[in-house]
C-alpha cells in the first residue's frame, strides 16, 4: 500500500481536476484524447480497448458538452469550418443505439446510403465498451460497461432480428459460459472497520443458514437476530390486503421503509442491506421502492431481498433465463459486430465467435471512400433544421474535433446520444419537450476492472464474489467465465484473472435523481489516483489474510467511469404514474422535423434491446413518417 504513486497516475488525476474545473480557449480541448493525446495514460491512442487508467467519461471527452450545458461554449467557439460533406443521415452517438440506427437506415435506404456517425469518445460502443489487458502474455477481456444480453427471449422481433443478422445465437452461451467453474465457490460479505467496527471477511453468505452466517459477523447480537428473522420468518406483513393492494403499498414505500415500517425491523439492520440495490439502480435501499426490489432479484446470485418470503406477491415477474448471455467483452461484441457489418474491413472475421479476438482497425473507421463513416473524438454541439421543422430539407450538424468547430449536413439527423443533452443541441425544441428530456437524469456508476496475476486468494477462501456494504466499492467478483473461439477463460486459480468492482456514488437521504446529480459531480471530480488507492487498499483489507498483495498481484487497473450511465428507469417511489403516452421519455423523443431521437433513454430502459428498438423507431420516423 505504500508503493510510490507513479507520475502517470498523478498526472492522470491532475488532468481530471483541470477538466472538471476549467476550459481552454475552445472548451474541452486542453486535456485528454479529444483535443490531443497528451494525457499520459492516453499516450497510445491507436488502439483504445487496450488503454488502462481512467476510461469511459475520461478527461477531454465531456468538457465541450459541459461548456455547452453551462452556456459558455459559444462565447469562444468562433465560426464553423464547412466540411462540405453531405450525408443521407448524420447520427450523433456511436453507441449501440447509434450503430443500430445506421444499420437500420442502410437496410431500408440501401447500401449506398451515405451515413456519418459522430461520437465524442475515443472509442465506439458507448457504454458497450471493451477493456483489454495482457498479463504474462495472456489476453484478458472484460466489459467496460454494458455486461450482457439480458433475457434475449424477451427481445422484440426487431431486436431479435438484429442479433440474428449479426450471427448472434444466444443458445451458444449455454456451452460457452462455464456454469460449473464457480459452482463450488460462494459469496462473502466484507464488514469494514469504519462502518461495522472491524475488518472482517465472512464467507458463506447464502449457503450457510442465516443464523450461522450472521454469527460469524461483527454485527451486534440484536442486529444479527433481526436480519435472521427477516430472512427466515415467512410472514405476511400486510395481512388482509389483496395482491393488488399489497403491490400498491409496496410501490410507495422504499425498501428501507419496508424493512423498518412494515416488517418492524430495528433501523440498525439498514447498513447491512443499504447497498443491495446499488448494482441495478445506482442508489441504496432508501431511494428505491420495495416493489422494484421484489421484482428485480440480483442477477449475480449474490444475495436475495429479505422480507418477501411470506408475502404471497405472485411469481409473474420471476426471470426464467439464466444470466449467462455474455461475450467475454460484454455487449462490446455487439457494437463491434455492427461496426464490422457497416464498415467492411474495419474488423476481420465473419462470426460471433471470431469477433471476440479480432482486432479493430481504427484507421478504417472514417475513410472518404466508405459509405458509412464513424468519426470519433467529435463532440456535437448543434443540430438544426435548415428552415422550419415542417419544411426543412436537411439538418446542419456542428461538432468540435481537434480544437476546431466544424459543420456537416444531412438529409436527416438521428440523435442517439444522451437525451439529457438534446435540449442543448436543439434549443428550438418546444419547452415541454425540453422539460421532458431533462427529466432523464442518468445513473452514474463505476465499473472498475482489475487485472490480477492469479486468483488463488479467492479460490482458497472458497468465494467468487464479495459484498462490501460499507466500502468504497460495494461489490467485487471474478469475471464471467466465458470462452469463445480462440479466447479461453482463465479457469485455473494460478492464471491471470480480471476482478470486477462496482461503485455507485450514492448520497442516501436525498431523492433519487438528486443522488444521481451529486454522485455525478463526485465522479467527475475524483482523480484516478484516489480510485487506485481505494482499489488497492480495499483488496488488501479483504484478501490479504488469504495471501493477496496489491503491490505484487495487481497488474493493471481500468476505471470505467460513467458519469451518465444507465438510462433513467421510472420507479413508483419518486416518479408519478403516467399514462404510457404521457411518460417523459415519450414526450421527449418526439420527432422534430428532420431530427429524430434514439438511445435507450428514449425508452426509459437501461438495456441493449431498448437501445436497438429506439433506433428502429427513429429511423422509421425519418424514412416513413411513422
Amino acid at each position: 500500500m505504500h508503493r510510490r504513486i507513479t507520475r502517470r497516475d498523478f498526472l492522470n488525476g491532475l488532468a481530471i481536476g483541470i477538466g472538471a474545473l476549467g476550459y481552454s480557449s475552445l472548451p474541452g480541448l486542453a486535456t485528454g484524447p479529444q483535443g490531443s493525446s497528451e494525457a499520459p495514460h492516453h499516450a497510445n491512442t491507436t488502439y483504445p480497448p487496450a488503454l488502462t487508467g481512467m476510461r469511459g467519461s475520461a478527461p477531454g471527452s465531456y468538457d465541450v458538452a459541459h461548456a455547452l450545458r453551462d452556456g459558455t461554449f459559444w462565447d469562444s467557439a468562433g465560426t464553423a469550418t464547412e466540411d462540405r460533406e453531405k450525408y443521407d443521415v448524420v447520427i450523433v452517438g456511436g453507441g449501440i443505439s447509434g450503430l443500430a440506427a445506421a444499420y437500420f437506415y442502410r437496410q431500408e435506404a440501401g447500401k449506398n446510403s451515405r451515413i456519418l456517425i459522430l461520437d465524442n469518445n475515443d472509442d465506439f460502443g458507448g457504454h458497450a465498451r471493451r477493456n483489454e489487458f495482457r498479463v504474462g502474455g495472456r489476453l484478458l477481456l472484460s466489459n467496460g460497461g454494458t455486461q450482457s444480453i439480458e433475457s434475449p427471449s424477451e427481445y422484440s422481433a426487431v431486436a431479435k432480428g438484429v442479433l440474428k443478422d449479426l450471427g448472434i445465437e444466444p443458445k451458444v452461451f449455454y456451452k460457452a459460459y462455464d456454469q460449473k467453474l464457480y459452482s463450488h465457490l460462494g459469496t462473502a460479505c466484507f464488514f469494514d472497520k469504519e462502518s461495522f467496527g472491524e475488518d472482517r471477511l465472512v464467507p458463506g453468505m447464502g449457503s450457510l443458514s442465516w443464523p450461522e452466517f450472521l454469527s460469524k459477523t461483527p454485527l451486534a447480537a440484536k442486529v444479527r437476530q433481526e436480519i435472521a428473522r427477516l430472512y427466515t420468518e415467512k410472514k405476511d406483513y400486510l395481512p388482509g390486503l389483496s395482491l393488488e393492494e399489497k403491490r400498491a403499498r409496496l410501490a410507495k414505500i422504499s425498501y428501507a421503509g419496508f424493512l423498518t415500517d412494515i416488517c418492524k425491523a430495528d433501523p440498525a439492520v439498514l447498513p447491512f442491506f443499504q447497498s443491495y440495490t446499488n448494482d441495478l439502480f445506482a442508489v441504496g435501499i432508501d431511494a428505491i421502492s420495495a416493489l422494484a426490489c421484489y421484482r428485480n432479484p440480483d442477477d449475480y446470485g449474490a444475495y436475495q431481498y429479505a422480507g418477501f418470503a411470506g408475502m404471497d406477491l405472485g411469481e409473474d415477474e420471476e426471470k426464467e433465463e439464466p444470466y449467462i448471455f455474455h461475450f467475454p467483452d460484454g455487449n462490446a461484441s455487439i457494437a463491434r459486430l455492427l461496426v464490422r457489418t457497416l464498415i467492411p474491413g474495419s474488423i476481420p472475421g465473419h462470426t460471433m465467435d471470431d469477433i471476440v479476438t479480432a482486432r479493430a482497425d481504427y484507421s478504417r473507421l472514417d475513410q472518404p471512400s466508405s459509405a458509412v463513416r464513424l468519426r470519433l473524438n467529435s463532440t456535437v454541439v448543434r443540430a438544426q433544421n435548415s428552415g422550419s421543422p415542417g419544411s426543412a430539407k436537411e439538418v446542419e450538424v456542428s461538432y468540435v474535433q481537434k480544437g476546431k468547430l466544424r459543420r456537416v449536413a444531412g438529409k436527416t439527423c438521428i440523435l442517439a446520444c444522451y437525451n439529457c443533452m438534446v435540449p442543448y443541441l436543439v434549443p428550438e425544441l418546444p419547452e415541454a419537450q425540453k422539460e421532458a428530456l431533462h427529466y432523464c437524469v442518468k445513473e452514474p456508476f463505476i465499473y472498475t476492472h482489475v487485472a490480477i496475476r492469479k486468483w488463488t486468494s479467492l479460490h482458497n477462501l472458497g468465494i467468487r464474489q464479495i459484498l462490501s456494504p460499507g466500502s468504497y466499492h460495494t461489490f467485487t467478483m471474478l469475471d464471467f467465465p466465458v470462452s469463445l473461439d480462440g479466447y479461453h477463460f482463465p479457469s485455473k486459480p494460478q492464471d491471470p484473472m480480471v476482478l470486477f468492482m462496482l461503485r455507485t456514488p450514492c448520497k442516501p437521504g436525498l431523492p433519487r435523481r438528486d443522488q444521481y446529480r451529486m454522485g455525478r459531480f463526485e465522479l467527475i471530480t475524483t482523480p484516478f489516483f484516489t480510485f487506485e488507492r481505494n482499489i488497492r487498499e480495499q483488496l488488501n483489507r479483504m484478501l490479504a489474510p488469504a495471501g493477496f498483495d496489491s503491490a505484487r498481484d495487481i497488474a493493471a487497473i481500468t476505471v470505467n467511469r460513467w458519469a451518465h450511465g444507465y438510462a433513467y428507469e421510472y420507479d413508483s417511489l419518486f416518479d408519478p404514474h403516467w399514462e404510457p403516452d404521457k411518460r417523459p421519455c415519450v414526450i421527449g423523443r418526439k420527432q422534430f422535423g428532420r431530427i429524430s431521437i434514439a438511445n435507450s433513454d428514449a425508452g426509459a430502459s437501461a438495456y441493449t434491446n431498448a437501445a436497438i428498438d429506439q433506433a428502429y423507431r427513429a429511423v422509421q420516423e425519418q424514412l416513413h413518417g411513422v
